[in-house]
């Protein structure tokens, strides 16, 4: 598995700039805010992470699906 942070690191007090109805409706409705913000932004990093890679592949992926549309699957005869 592809780990993009460090789980195990200490949690780090943090001040964040949000939309105080937005939070006042996550406290009633008991929502952990650091959980949810922590969760958005390993999901925001490895959307970046994925998108990165993708342009940096991106010649060896177009070169690869041409090879393909041009000879077909090693498997397509079996």
């Amino acid at each position: 598995m592809n780990v993009l942070y460090n789980l195990q690191a200490p949690k780090k007090p943090t001040n964040l700039s949000l939309n105080s109805d937005l939070v006042e409706k996550a406290k009633e409705e008991k929502i952990n805010l650091s959980s949810v913000v922590e969760y958005a932004l390993a999901e925001e990093l490895k959307r970046r992470k994925e998108k990165n890679w993708k342009n940096e592949n991106k010649n060896a992926i177009l070169e690869m699906n041409s090879l393909i549309d041009t000879i077909g699957f090693l498997s397509d005869e079996l």
